[in-house]
């Protein structure tokens, strides 16, 4: 064997929401799991969330699940797998009661039931009108989940190993996934993490563009490490642009403060949502939202000396309800933007924010590739859950608040499908050639001279797919888009990291980090330049219209030899009747 061997029941790569409520259920199920994290857990980006986590609990008004689930359906451009947005949405209220009884802080209205507000794409009777449904701890709800869940894990003794970064996966002959090999970022030393079942919830991987609200750890570690161990990525195209980003900063402004009624005004002082979704105006899905706010800058509504931004006024609701509601939200747009929202409008662009595409799985947290005529045979031993995995149930388009339930319900989900999967399976032998593959990638750094720059080349890789691959495409743009990145991709071969000698362990990692966008960026550009209609978060101008005749199927993008494959959507929902496409309208 190449490095030290630890040896664990199950492996969980990433301290997120998603990471964090899988290994609570393992520890407190007895099973020996090891949580490998870039940061201190209560760093990671799910701290960054602000709106609330939606569930049909009806506090304030009238809703039920499967009101939630036709929204969900309905954002995902009915690209989403029905049976998987059942079990989320039908699974809702239990997750959010969960974690009111672990002790999250949530808001509360009068007669003390948990507070909820309204969020983008969130309706009552199959779109008829706008509900409450978003549960909130003010505008911190993302950081409120995020330390509930590491204090049950303290208290779960669950065995935490922080600023410890996964490198590859480790398959034997069977292909079934026997560990991972990971370094301790702090000393460079490599170990082999030999395991049962190996969990990834790392994350999304919003670092392959130029302008992203996603932190920049953001660099999709786990769907890197999966692709390059022969694990196809799906529906990679599908990117969610954040309506709302800090114009010049890209830090998000929640969707919560169009919930407690803000609006959105163009240059010419213009609630121009009304004009692109009468019913809900703006509090549309995100997708209708970030291209009418595109469409009214390139028609020359924009805002400010460059006319490259529009305005989300909320100082008519009130500076005590700014301050109780939002305080955070002040807080970043005084810091972010000199804008006292209190006072003043914030500027806002729409910004990257959300990888709807991701480690194929199943709603039981299993990763699910095609083999032997089967579309979703099970990988044995490896599990997907949260940003990184593509369960599908955002399709096309994510709905807002429905990231923070996707997390704990399908964390939850493949922490029960892995610690059935444990108790049912003996520890497989490591092949003899474990970690050989990682020596072989860390040596080529070691040794490389007069390469690659690594931090230019990742400048150069986000700006091509910001340019290549934004709120608006077209067959050209995209064309040269797969050329750009596909040439970067070959130049990442012969990055360097300097003298080995002086060189900080930081840039060993971003080196290895480097790796990991390019095969997102990779099948980010092909997916989309393949998808030939405009769905969701995917806006073609060649191709204005969805095409479900030809195109309601799920991408499958493979890096070795950067093919596509295609598989349907699950149309059958678990108990209730199908919802069939119908045109997407707010």
């Amino acid at each position: 064997m190449t490095y030290p061997i630890r040896k664990f029941d199950a492996v969980v790569v990433g301290a997120g929401g998603a990471g964090l409520r899988a290994a609570l259920q393992l520890s407190k199920a007895g099973v020996n799991t090891a949580v490998l994290s870039k940061v201190f857990p209560t760093r990671s980006h799910t701290v960054a969330a602000q709106g609330g986590i939606s569930a049909s609990l009806g506090n304030v008004q009238d809703d039920n699940w499967e009101w939630h689930m036709y929204d969900t359906v309905k954002g995902s451009d009915w690209l989403g797998d029905q049976d998987a947005i059942e079990f989320m949405t039908s699974n809702a209220v239990e997750a959010v009661v969960e974690l009111e009884h672990m002790g999250m802080p949530f808001d509360r209205v009068e007669s003390g039931k948990i507070y909820q507000r309204p969020f983008g794409g969130h309706t009552a009777e199959h779109g008829k009108r706008a509900v409450e449904r978003a549960c909130a701890v003010a505008d911190r709800t993302g950081h409120a989940m995020l330390h509930t869940l590491y204090q049950q894990n303290v208290r779960a003794n669950t065995q935490f190993f922080v600023e410890w970064t996964a490198l590859d996966l480790i398959r034997n002959e069977d292909g079934d996934v026997v560990g991972v090999t990971a370094m301790e970022m702090e000393t460079g030393e490599v170990y082999i993490f030999h395991a049962k079942a190996v969990l990834f919830a790392t994350g999304g991987a919003g670092r392959i563009y130029a302008s992203s609200t996603n932190a920049f750890m953001n660099t999709g570690d786990g769907l890197g490490i999966c692709a390059r161990a022969g694990i196809p990525l799906e529906d990679m195209e599908f990117w969610q642009f954040h309506p709302t980003g800090v114009a010049g900063a890209g830090v998000l402004i929640t969707e919560g403060v169009r919930g407690e009624g803000g609006i959105l005004l163009n240059a010419q002082g213009e609630r121009f949502m009304e004009r692109y979704a009468p019913t809900v105006k703006d509090l549309a899905s995100r997708d209708v939202v970030s291209r009418a706010m595109a469409m009214e800058i390139y028609e020359g509504r924009g805002c400010g000396p460059n006319k490259d931004h529009v305005l989300l006024k909320i100082d008519h609701i009130g500076a005590e309800k700014i301050m109780s509601k939002l305080p955070g939200i002040r807080e970043i747009s005084i810091q972010f933007a000199g804008i006292d929202p209190i006072k003043d409008p914030i500027p806002v662009v729409p910004t990257t924010h959300y990888m709807m595409g991701g480690i194929p799985t199943n709603y039981l947290g299993e990763v699910v590739v095609p083999k032997d005529g089967n579309p979703e045979a099970v990988v044995n031993g490896l599990y997907a859950a949260g940003e990184c995995a593509c369960a599908s149930v955002h399709g096309a388009n994510r709905l807002g608040t429905n990231s923070l339930l996707d997390l704990v319900v399908f964390g939850k989900s493949a922490g029960d499908s892995m610690i059935k999967y444990i108790a049912e399976t003996e520890l497989k032998p490591l092949p003899e050639n474990a970690g050989e593959f990682t020596k072989q990638r860390l040596d080529r750094l070691n040794n490389q001279t007069g390469g690659e720059n690594v931090d230019a080349l990742r400048g150069e890789l986000q700006r091509t797919i910001q340019s290549h691959a934004g709120v608006f495409r077209t067959d050209a743009i995209l064309k040269e888009g797969v050329e750009k990145v596909l040439a970067l991709v070959e130049r990442s071969k012969n990055t360097q990291i300097g003298d080995k000698s002086m060189v900080w362990n930081t840039a060993r990692i971003e080196a290895l980090e480097l790796d990991n966008l390019m095969e997102v960026a990779k099948a980010t550009i092909i997916s989309a330049e393949a998808r030939k209609e405009s769905r969701g978060a995917h806006a073609s101008d060649d191709h204005p219209d969805r095409d479900d005749v030809n195109w309601m199927k799920h991408t499958l993008f493979y890096s070795a030899d950067n093919h596509l494959e295609y598989k349907p959507v699950h149309t059958k929902p678990l108990t209730v009747d199908y919802i069939p496409p119908a045109k997407r309208v707010y």
